[in-house]
């Protein structure tokens, strides 16, 4: 008898991790809910080329399996490169409950600037680089 008792046991939890798994691959019950990634660092890379190119490596996680990131957009003021990384969740569905790291790559429009320490804030993490020179192409004049 209690050797039944355990088959059941097993084949209940077995039915429940089906079950937990199969929700969180079921569609969504409604909209999406959008917010901010969490960002943890930034690297910020000076490619050795002539105009320079800067990238920008934001690594973060996000909250659960289902969330994903929805768009990455950058502007820039005077000396502030300002980087904002959303994310976009399926509303009321049922998700893994486990963090997801990401890392996304920017590439920074940095052509024509002149030389000066320059600012990048990804998401409220910033960080800084520098151009030693002009960063503009100039063309022969003959």
């Amino acid at each position: 008898m209690f050797r039944q008792m355990r088959h059941v046991r097993r084949w209940t939890v077995l039915l429940g991790v089906c079950l937990c798994t199969f929700a969180a691959c079921s569609p969504p019950s409604g909209g999406v809910t959008r917010g901010e990634a969490n960002v943890e660092s930034i690297e910020i890379l000076i490619l050795e080329s002539f105009p320079v190119q800067v990238q920008v490596i934001a690594r973060g996680y996000l909250p659960d399996g289902c969330t994903e990131i929805d768009q990455v957009s950058q502007r820039r003021e005077e000396e502030t490169f300002w980087i904002e990384i959303t994310t976009a969740r399926p509303t009321g569905q049922s998700c893994t409950q486990v963090i997801v790291p990401f890392e996304e790559s920017v590439s920074l429009d940095v052509a024509g600037l002149p030389a000066g320490t320059y600012t990048v804030d990804v998401n409220g993490v910033s960080g800084t680089f520098t151009l030693a020179v002009d960063n503009v192409l100039e063309e022969d004049g003959g």
